[in-house]
């Protein structure tokens, strides 16, 4: 799978303080990547400096295998983007709008504009001003906006905010068309953990300008799974489990172990040959809430 955006060692300081501290990451072709951390984590800043809005203070971004610094029209050709809400002209039409942006980007040609049009689904509406559109129409037009130059890489920034839970379906949906059919790298900011879940391939959890894990979301919830036992006599089945998987404690008078998929009956199986009198097992699957809050030590997403 090809690599679109390489970021190496990324630091961002602002006068004494070091807001980005040596993020390190990668997008790969077809992928939705997802970005996470509560307010003042660093996330906008980072993007910002994704975009070439903003310059670090040291570290390499390389998109499309175009050194941003060094290459900076190469490689800013193949990335669109919305940082928060998409800037939109209220009174003219979809595709006033879209004509108008696309005038900003060389060689643009007019049947750019009705690809897109086509792709975020607004053939029917198009030519109605933009105040008229609900917040999820302009939504769709933004990244439209976003597309028109044709990237490779997509950046969504709290893509969803605002919009109510169709239209957050909606969008989730759409991004994962964009990444699956079309082939687009999509990194998305978001704060609706939730959505994240069920939206992207692999996370990217950051804290205080750092970010402290990465990996697809099925692997980081597997790590964190975990399986109650009551059972008795307690200290004969925790003897039991332990040599079975790795036994975390009790809690409410249960053993605590990690999960495995497919090794509980046979673990189940030993306890009872043992004479073991094993009244409850309880998988916990957490969600990536859960994970979150473990990881950045009870910071939350506002």
């Amino acid at each position: 799978m090809t690599d679109t955006l390489v970021v190496q060692g990324l630091r961002k300081t602002i006068g004494k303080k070091e807001i980005i501290k040596g993020l390190s990451f990668t997008l790969r072709e077809g992928e939705v990547f997802g970005f996470l951390g509560p307010n003042g984590a660093g996330k906008t800043t980072t993007i910002r400096m994704l975009v070439g809005l903003i310059k670090p203070t040291s570290g390499h971004i390389s998109i499309c295998g175009y050194d941003l610094r060094r290459q900076f029209s190469q490689a800013i050709r193949h990335i669109g983007c919305i940082v928060e809400n998409p800037e939109l002209y209220p009174y003219l039409s979809g595709w006033e709008n879209l004509e108008h942006f696309a005038r900003m980007v060389p060689n643009i040609p007019k049947e750019r504009i009705s690809e897109v049009v086509e792709l975020v689904g607004l053939q029917n509406r198009i030519h109605d001003r933009v105040r008229t559109y609900s917040l999820g129409m302009r939504q769709r037009l933004g990244i439209a906006q976003a597309l028109l130059g044709n990237p490779k890489v997509l950046i969504l920034d709290e893509p969803t905010n605002g919009l109510d839970p169709a239209g957050i379906r909606e969008m989730r949906e759409f991004i994962r068309f964009l990444a699956e059919k079309e082939g687009l790298s999509v990194l998305v900011s978001s704060h609706l953990l939730s959505e994240i879940q069920l939206m992207c391939d692999r996370v990217a959890i950051m804290s205080k300008g750092e970010i402290i894990r990465i990996d697809t979301v099925e692997n980081l919830l597997k790590e964190q799974a975990r399986v109650y036992w009551k059972a008795a006599p307690l200290d004969q089945a925790k003897k039991i489990l332990a040599e079975q998987t790795t036994v975390l404690g009790e809690k409410d008078d249960a053993i605590v172990t990690f999960y495995e998929a497919g090794q509980l009956s046979a673990w189940n199986e030993k306890l009872v040959q043992a004479g073991i009198r094993v009244s409850e097992i309880q998988p916990k699957l957490p969600t990536l809430e859960d994970l979150f809050i473990e990881l950045t030590g009870g910071e939350t997403i506002d």
